[in-house]
């Protein structure tokens, strides 16, 4: 992938960016510099997510994620799936991780989230994108949810499992429509819609235009991950998604047992005892002591819960008292995150191109709609369901059982073909026959009437389908208040008023107020139901796992029947007497709440409560219009809270007809930087309902002042060299200007005092890189493994240097500095993969006949590495600015063959 040019950055008035290269890889270099300096915090926290190092920064509420991250084996499995990469795609997203290292110093220096919690911005790998995006999505399909279905049955039976089968607390949901050339103002289709997710500042989706010669597209990109892979316009074909719902993550009841060494572990599987996987680490926690957490894998997949300690060995009928659960995801089977789709959805320029780029799409599972300028509609699911048996899709399944293994085949993706106008929010529809759950009718049909009713749409029509407040489900609720007869005077007219409500939940509605207020409390009679009371009570311990509390939203029962509601007033569970007196005593009691005044507006009460790693206890939480299943949908947790923490994480409205003018917005802003005026100066028009232009116009852009043209991965190296199981190491020079920051954030730290500059400014690195750069006998490098910066190299002539008077100095010696870039965790034999690529490329030249070293002498970790490296130890000097050790090693004698790799042992 062509990547020898640079890149410019151009914002609009809303700070977008748009990023303009001369070729695919610089663009992706460009996007991830851009994330890199707009959301330096953000994709931080989602790499150290990835990782499992967050309990290190955010202390010991951020445990039981670091702990899941482990167990589950995110990273590994991201690096499993960046290697199966096609080369190509795998060189775009290695320039897209050379350029969030190349922003990543400089965005730090701008977050303020940094300095307060002590965290240094670290170094990404080729496969943290794809860690990040499994780790955002991991819990999309929902599998904690097969672990309320196993309490369901202890507790109520196993004729009450799909009793609750509704959106849950996990799952996350979206609004998409599409309305062909025929029902357009234009004559060309517009798609439109919102996702649905918890609302998070910085928030989950950022707006771009990403341009070079091959294509230009504007759409909404995930921080931390390169391309468009939702939502976006080619200029000829413009695709949208929404969560499928579907099931393709399993739950197993693993029987696990140490080995008689105690150095093992088995799992009892199909075949027989088999060995499993085993891994100790350790969790750092700021402010706590280390956790350290014994991770197993079986060859289900890896154990999330228990482990072989954590239950009885009953034998492998023993069922549900066995403690270990095991987690099997496709992209842990399969090596598979479909990321090779995400090149190829940027080339497409038709339906068909989108529909062959999305047949590699894997995860999560996706409902598309997409049209092109020639009229052209898509409507199918992506993605990798497995095919296995209909119990896998609502319980644990017991691991040793081979009627619950998977099949090599996946399940086929729905189509359909779009007429006039087609629908996607969650419903149960296309891909009705890949999932268990869904979301409630209502949003799709409310959609559909609306559309349904006028002609002639345009973009700018769209605000009045995004904005819809009608709540459809409180129809059960609404029902049984017409039935009941309540005599208390308050109760009565509260009663006469509900039933003339318009069932808006409009922000300056009271009656949407009351009406939340009955909900919830019949919610709670409801939990308080002798049928179901046994969900609201204790866990019996001798029956029920210990589940981590990072599974407690999707345990938790109160919450369970508040989203189950509607289901619950109308199905034969509870008997009608019942409902109906839940329904009568909660009149009673708002009535009695609010005999002495009238209810603040649903807006006042209904407000965003979003989502940070840090939170902030100034924070000012807006009200809202809408409910979960309004068309709108800022959702609270109905039963325990009108807070909402989840809604539209973006709203937008891609027009066939010009691509200019379509809208977009986001609930806060294009920056994450707190201080930065485009942090949420989107928030006003979010709350109206209303969107900004999408600006595809260069003129009516402002080019940034961070563009750069010269970024490390995008250099031409003096130097590359495939080095055997560590990766390809590129030498590149060091541009002053562009690289100023990266340095000044590796050699600022307490770790790099022995390279002399920790109390230097970004100006001074700058400055002092700028006169080496002046020298014709001292040159600075970047050291790049496979596009990532790794270390500072620098190389001199001793006899212009002022070590030259500390020793003699022979002909041919070349002198060299090296510094490590900050690490979360060391990794052995890193430090010697890296020196054969260097030391290879000092001996390259045949002049050079002795390589000189000069590491601090109280820098023991560098003295010892040089021995190891192969250097024979000189005397300690005293210089200037530090006691240095003199290391030498000769050029060694190496078979010709081998010239370009050799060992260490024979330097």
């Amino acid at each position: 992938m062509a990547a020898e040019t640079g890149f410019d950055i151009f914002r609009d008035d809303w700070g977008i960016p748009h990023l303009r290269a001369d070729s695919a890889g610089a663009l992706a270099h460009a996007q991830g510099f851009s994330a890199a300096l707009d959301r330096s915090w953000q994709i931080e926290v989602e790499r150290h997510r990835v990782r499992g190092t967050t309990a290190a920064f955010l202390g010991a509420e951020a445990v039981g994620w670091d702990r899941f991250a482990r167990q589950a084996r995110l990273e590994d499995t991201a690096r499993r799936c960046f290697a199966r990469l096609e080369p190509e795609t795998a060189a775009w997203v290695t320039a897209y991780v050379g350029g969030v290292n190349a922003g990543l110093a400089e965005g730090a220096r701008r977050a303020p989230e940094f300095a307060a919690t002590g965290l240094a911005p670290g170094v990404w790998r080729p496969w943290t994108p794809l860690g990040v995006w499994l780790s955002v999505h991991i819990l999309f399909a929902g599998f904690p949810t097969k672990l309320w279905r196993e309490e369901v049955a202890r507790r109520l039976g196993d004729e009450a499992v799909t009793l609750f089968a509704t959106d849950g607390p996990g799952t996350s949901g979206s609004n998409g429509w599409l309305l062909t050339a025929d029902r357009t103002r234009t004559g060309a289709a517009l798609v439109a819609g919102d996702p649905h997710r918890f609302v998070e500042d910085p928030g989950v989706y950022q707006q771009i235009r990403l341009a070079c010669p091959e294509f230009d597209v504007v759409g909404l990109a995930v921080p931390g991950v390169p391309g468009l892979a939702h939502f976006g316009h080619t200029g000829g074909v413009a695709w949208a998604i929404t969560n499928a719902m579907a099931d393709y993550q399993d739950l197993y009841r693993e029987r696990l047992r140490r080995t008689p060494d105690g150095e093992g572990v088995e799992a009892l599987g199909p075949q027989g005892w088999e060995r499993a996987d085993v891994r100790t680490e350790t969790i750092e926690v700021a402010g706590g002591s280390p956790v350290t957490v014994e991770t197993v894998e079986t060859a289900r997949g890896p154990v999330i819960i228990g482990g072989p300690d954590s239950g009885p060995d009953r034998g492998p009928d023993s069922g549900a008292d066995e403690g270990a659960i095991s987690l099997r995801y496709p992209p842990r089977v399969t090596g598979d995150l479909g990321f090779d789709a995400l090149p190829a959805l940027l080339r497409a320029r038709t339906v068909a191109d989108l529909d062959a780029a999305l047949d590699r799409w894997a995860e999560p599972v996706n409902v598309v709609l997409a049209a092109d300028t020639t009229g052209a509609t898509l409507h199918r699911v992506a993605g990798r369901v497995p095919v296995r048996a209909r119990a896998n899709t609502l319980r644990v399944v017991p691991a040793h059982d081979p009627a619950y293994a998977w099949s090599d085949r996946p399940a086929p993706m729905p189509r359909a073909v779009v007429d006039g106008t087609a629908v996607m929010a969650n419903a149960r529809g296309l891909a009705a026959p890949l999932g268990v759950e869904f979301a409630p009718p209502h949003r799709a049909e409310r959609i559909r009437e609306l559309l349904d009713r006028g002609e002639g749409w345009s973009a700018e029509g769209m605000a009045d389908i995004h904005t819809d407040t009608r709540l459809a489900s409180a129809g059960p609720l609404l029902d049984l208040l017409a039935a009941a007869r309540p005599t208390a005077p308050d109760a009565v007219r509260l009663r006469e008023r509900m039933l003339r409500w318009d069932r808006h939940m409009a922000a300056g509605s009271t009656e949407a107020t009351l009406y939340s207020a009955l909900r919830t409390e019949v919610v709670r009679r409801l939990a308080d139901h002798p049928a179901l009371a046994p969900l609201t009570g204790a866990a019996d311990p001798a029956r029920s796992p210990a589940y981590p509390a990072l599974f407690a939203p999707w345990l938790a029962a109160v919450p369970r029947i508040g989203y189950a509601l509607e289901h619950l007033l109308t199905g034969a569970f509870l008997p009608y007497e019942d409902r109906l007196a839940a329904v009568a005593g909660a009149v009673d009691a708002v009535a009695s709440r609010y005999a002495d005044g009238p209810p603040h507006p649903w807006g006042e009460v209904h407000r965003l409560a979003s989502w940070r790693a840090l939170p902030d206890p100034t924070e000012v939480r807006p009200g809202l219009a809408g409910d979960h299943d309004c068309v709108l949908a800022t959702s609270g947790v109905p039963g325990v809270t009108d807070l909402a923490a989840r809604g539209p994480a973006a709203r937008y409205v891609w027009d066939l007809a010009r691509r200019e003018d379509s809208l977009w917005v986001v609930p806060f802003g294009a920056s994450g930087v707190p201080s930065d005026a485009h942090h949420r100066d989107q928030l006003p028009l979010w709350l109206r309902g209303e969107l900004a232009p999408v600006v595809t116009d260069w003129t009516l852009l402002h080019r940034s002042k961070e563009t750069t043209t010269q970024m490390p991965a995008l250099r031409t190296p003096v130097h590359e060299q495939e080095v055997d199981g560590f990766g390809t190491v590129r030498l590149v020079p060091i541009d002053p200007a562009a690289d100023a920051g990266l340095i000044h954030g590796w050699v600022g730290q307490d770790r790099a005092r022995f390279w002399g500059m920790t109390g230097a400014s970004r100006d001074e690195v700058r400055e002092t890189y700028a006169y080496l750069d002046s020298l014709t006998t001292h040159h600075g490098y970047l050291a790049l493994r496979d596009g990532v910066p790794v270390a500072l190299f620098q190389t001199y002539d001793p006899a212009a240097d002022p070590i030259g008077e500390c020793y003699d100095v022979q002909p041919g010696d070349f002198g060299v500095h090296l510094l490590m870039a900050p690490e979360d965790t060391p990794r052995p034999g890193f430090t010697a993969g890296l020196l054969t690529a260097l030391v290879t490329y000092v001996f390259s030249d045949p002049a050079r006949l002795r390589i000189v070293a000069e590491p601090d002498a109280a820098n023991e970790k560098a003295v010892a590495r040089m021995v190891r490296a192969g250097f024979v130890l000189g005397p300690v000097v005293d210089k200037p600015e530090k006691r240095a050790r003199l290391a030498f090693l000769s050029r060694p004698v190496l078979p010709r063959q081998r010239s370009q790799s050799p060992g260490t042992a024979g330097w």
